[in-house]
């Protein structure tokens, strides 16, 4: 805006408008020496001058480009009385209007028509008949990670003016029920109609006065015997009680208030709501408080029901890989028997719970930060003792697999109550070390002396070692990335070949038949 425009705008005294109209009449002072001489902007001076029904002229008025082209305008003003005025110049450009957007703008302002103002009615509400609902934005808050907007939910009772407020990171439709379960709870019971803008919350579709509202709200309304009115569209004047109120919170309650969380928030504003918004006036007798009023209204309010409507949110999370679902930008864990499956979420205000079926998986707390990992020491524990578990099972396939002896050997370190997850460890670097058919020699040895330890087994391999003239085997050691790491080849029985070895060997023949008596090949 101009320095000219908010000059034009400032609202003169009493004194000065007399001053102005003295100037005028008794010294003859023209709208631009008054304005001159006192400092004021000339449509302050002008605007003063009709106040007492004087109109003067301040210049000739000279032609204007735009002239032209204002019949045009109005007609299309009238027929599309919202169009802007950046869409106007857009058109009247097209037809050759050679001016510049900012001097067509503010013509645009002055030819405009501007619609009769409206008048309303006062609008009076017998108790317990009816209750107005919003929500207020009190900015953006931090927290941990995250950037979450404020918001209040605000109810108010249209008789007695009594306010429910309560403090939310989201204007999600579960925080929205559970203003109204509170609000209801301390208030003791229900009003009959409440009073709604076309929120989503409420109205999903609206044609005219065909609404379809969303249907968690008519399940709440159902429960608790309401009728949700939503007000026209763009009539916020028809709750006004629930608008004031929410300026009169931003004043009285929320103005320069510091606060450490949420829940000392909350706690502050039901304070609030119950000492200083009750001691108030009563807008419609100020010698009475709205504390007094609300005493009158509530015996009018529609009784509780036995049980609360169940507010809970419940989404369906999708477990991966690994043992986490995902809920609000934050990572829960889950037992590792739950991967790869389809979970229930089921949160409230302070809990976040997994349901598979009927039956609880898994309870944290709720956080409101963004990409944090909320773990249970549980879990985690059993998905380490499950993987070591595992790693355990794979060794000792891949020893009794070598050497098939080795199972006896760990069956009587069982027994003996030896560790067998060490047992397995150890057998196994004597394997890589010493090759599957002297571990099971050496195996089957300790197993008839009744010494199945791995340090007898490593003693007995030692002894054989020496006394075989053969260099010792040296371990080959594997890339940790090698796919053939784990793979498993049994050695094959030679036996067959050493039989048919002894029954053929030439030597051994020799031996039975003298060289002069052998017969040729040929007979």
């Amino acid at each position: 805006m101009s320095p000219d425009w908010e000059r034009n705008q400032i609202v003169i005294s009493a004194e000065l408008e007399a001053e102005i109209l003295r100037l005028h009449h008794a010294e003859g002072w023209t709208i631009g020496t008054i304005a001159t001489q006192m400092g004021l902007h000339w449509g302050t001076v002008e605007r003063a001058l009709s106040r007492k029904g004087i109109s003067l002229p301040r210049t000739i008025q000279r032609p204007s480009m735009i002239d032209p082209f204002v019949p045009f305008i109005l007609a299309v003003l009238q027929k599309f009385p919202r169009l802007t005025a950046s869409r106007l110049y857009f058109m009247v450009q097209r037809r050759g209007y050679p001016g510049q957007q900012s001097h067509f703008r503010h013509r645009i302002q002055k030819i405009r028509p501007r619609p009769p103002a409206e008048a309303y009615l006062r609008l009076a509400t017998l108790p317990g008949e009816q209750a107005q609902a919003d929500w207020a934005s009190f900015g953006k808050v931090l927290i941990g990670k995250a950037e979450r907007w404020l918001v209040g939910f605000v109810m108010v009772l249209s008789y007695s003016r009594r306010i429910y407020l309560e403090f939310f990171l989201d204007q999600r439709m579960e925080n929205f029920l559970r203003g109204h379960l509170e609000a209801f709870s301390a208030w003791g019971g229900v009003p009959r109609v409440i009073l709604y803008d076309n929120l989503k919350s409420v109205v999903l579709e609206r044609f005219g006065d065909a609404i379809r509202f969303h249907p968690r709200l008519l399940a709440l309304a159902a429960h608790y015997h309401f009728e949700p009115r939503p007000v026209g569209v763009r009539k916020a004047n028809e709750k006004g009680r629930v608008e004031r109120s929410i300026s009169y919170i931003r004043q009285s309650f929320f103005a320069g208030r510091s606060w450490k969380g949420l829940a000392q928030l909350n706690e502050e504003a039901r304070q609030w709501c119950e000492t200083l918004s009750l001691g108030r006036p009563w807008p419609d007798d100020p010698t009475q408080t709205v504390r007094a009023a609300f005493e009158r209204e509530q015996p009018t309010l529609m009784p509780l029901p036995s049980n609360p409507f169940p507010t809970e949110e419940r989404v369906e999370v999708t477990i991966g890989k690994t043992p986490y679902g995902r809920f609000d930008g934050n990572d829960y864990s889950v037992p590792h028997q739950w991967v790869r499956c389809v979970l229930t979420v089921v949160a409230d205000r302070d809990q976040v719970r997994f349901l598979a079926g009927n039956d609880v998986v898994a309870v944290h707390r709720r956080s409101y930060s963004r990409h944090e990992t909320i773990e249970d020491p549980s879990h985690v524990e059993q998905l380490q003792a499950a993987k070591r578990q595992a790693h355990q099972h794979r060794g000792q396939h891949r020893l009794f697999a070598a050497a098939p002896s080795c199972q006896g050997l760990l069956v009587e370190l069982a027994q003996r109550g030896d560790n067998l997850g060490s047992a397995t460890t150890a057998f196994l670097r004597l394997l890589d070390r010493y090759g599957a058919s002297e571990l099971e020699a050496a195996a089957v040895e300790a197993l008839a002396a009744n010494s199945p330890h791995p340090h007898s087994v490593r003693l007995l391999l030692e002894r054989r070692r020496h006394g075989n003239p053969a260099a010792p085997p040296l371990p080959i050691v594997p890339p940790e990335d090698a796919p053939w790491k784990h793979i498993q080849i049994q050695p094959p029985s030679l036996r067959p070949y050493a039989q048919l070895s002894d029954n053929n060997h030439p030597q051994q023949q020799t031996q039975e038949t003298p060289h002069d008596e052998r017969q040729p090949i040929g007979d």
